[in-house]
């Protein structure tokens, strides 16, 4: 029975604890603290909160300025770290609450830094989202959620991607050349959804939504299967029709 007790108390380790307390009582300090009044108000000795000082300093989890410390910029990544957690959260959340009320897989994808980036996608065993078979990045000219990141941009922006991804047939469907696709996206009308029939994947029709954000690019977007291509229309103006109340949400996702 003592055994089992023991093995149930967890093993704390004194130095982190320290270097904890440390972290929040300079943290409580706005204009920072000395070595000394942040050992006093955490009992710690003052020997051993200077060697915890100097290695928190050291890590950037503390800044010292005149004998001063304040937080340092490390704690503001962990902080971020949390703050972006919390905004896909949110996002995914959104896409849930798309695909259970309208019953299709629901993507959110970027135009970052030059490339199409899939953000999230939302699906179910029983409505699966499309097989990634070939990279969504190179092919942004096939798919749906692409070619609506791609009517978003300028010209000399479409041409730079297209040059590093060039136009080539992923199915029978697939259009053919630079050319045809460039032409297909200047008729594109601003915020005009984009449908796209297996161009991408056999059996599968797809819908993206325009959404941009201050300069950036992004999209919502659904697929069914090939049998069920007459639901996607009201589905995507389901979609269309909530989206103001996502906006907040998706604007969220920029920074993921």
């Amino acid at each position: 029975m003592a055994g089992a007790t023991n093995a149930a108390v967890p093993t704390l380790i004194g130095s982190v604890q320290r270097a904890l307390r440390l972290l929040e009582a300079a943290g409580a300090h706005r204009d920072g603290a000395p070595a000394k009044q942040l050992a006093r108000e955490t009992g710690i000795p003052l020997p051993t909160a200077y060697h915890l000082l100097r290695t928190l300093t050291h890590e950037d989890y503390l800044r010292r300025d005149k004998g001063v410390f304040t937080l340092g910029e490390a704690v503001g990544r962990l902080a971020l770290g949390g703050e972006v957690q919390n905004r896909r959260s949110t996002l995914e959340e959104s896409l849930t609450h798309w695909r259970d009320a309208i019953g299709v897989p629901v993507y959110f994808a970027v135009y970052r830094e030059g490339e199409i980036e899939l953000v999230a996608v939302s699906d179910t065993p029983y409505s699966p989202a499309v097989h990634e078979w070939a990279d969504f990045r190179e092919t942004g000219h096939a798919h749906a959620i692409g070619q609506c990141l791609l009517s978003q941009l300028d010209e000399a922006a479409r041409k730079d991607h297209l040059d590093r991804h060039p136009v080539q047939p992923v199915t029978p469907y697939s259009v053919r050349d630079q050319a045809a696709l460039m032409e297909r996206l200047a008729s594109i009308g601003r915020m005009e959804p984009v449908v796209e029939r297996q161009e991408y994947a056999l059996g599968t029709v797809c819908a993206a939504i325009p959404i941009t954000v201050g300069n950036l690019a992004a999209t919502m977007a659904i697929s069914l299967p090939l049998h069920q291509e007459l639901r996607l229309r009201p589905a995507v103006e389901q979609l269309r029709e909530g989206i103001g109340g996502l906006l907040r949400s998706l604007a969220f996702s920029i920074s993921i």
